[in-house]
């Protein structure tokens, strides 16, 4: 069944903040991705909030779902929480404890380029003339 996700972006500007977004490189089918479905799991286990997203919006091109996600956790060094999911998926060296999982964070300045797109209409009117 199809669905409507929001973008990574657009979840940026309805938060008015910076977001954490989660992919998966990955061949496989994301609803098989045994990555995906552990990092998902630990999330849920570990009551930390996440929704499945799309990838930054882009006008040129349409993709399908790919099992990204957002975390819904403030980006801040200091919260307990940020630092347990940056812990549990980053090496103390920044670099990603599974080079397969990459963890992004998304700047609500580079988000505001897209704002246009929350303007009703918007991507109705792309579509006609995609």
């Amino acid at each position: 069944m199809p669905r409507l996700l929001k973008f990574i972006d657009a979840i940026a500007r309805e938060k008015k903040r910076d977001v954490l977004f989660i992919a998966f490189r990955s061949k496989a089918d994301w609803r098989k991705n045994p990555r995906r479905q552990r990092v998902c799991q630990w999330l849920t286990e570990h009551q930390i909030a996440w929704e499945e997203c799309g990838p930054f919006a882009d006008e040129c091109c349409m993709r399908s779902y790919e099992g990204q996600i957002y975390v819904d956790v403030p980006y801040d060094d200091t919260d307990p929480m940020y630092l347990q999911v940056r812990d549990y998926l980053e090496k103390p060296d920044g670099t990603m404890r599974d080079p397969k999982v990459v963890f992004y964070l998304v700047p609500l300045s580079d988000a505001m380029r897209n704002a246009h797109h929350d303007e009703p209409g918007f991507w109705e009117k792309w579509a006609e003339g995609f």
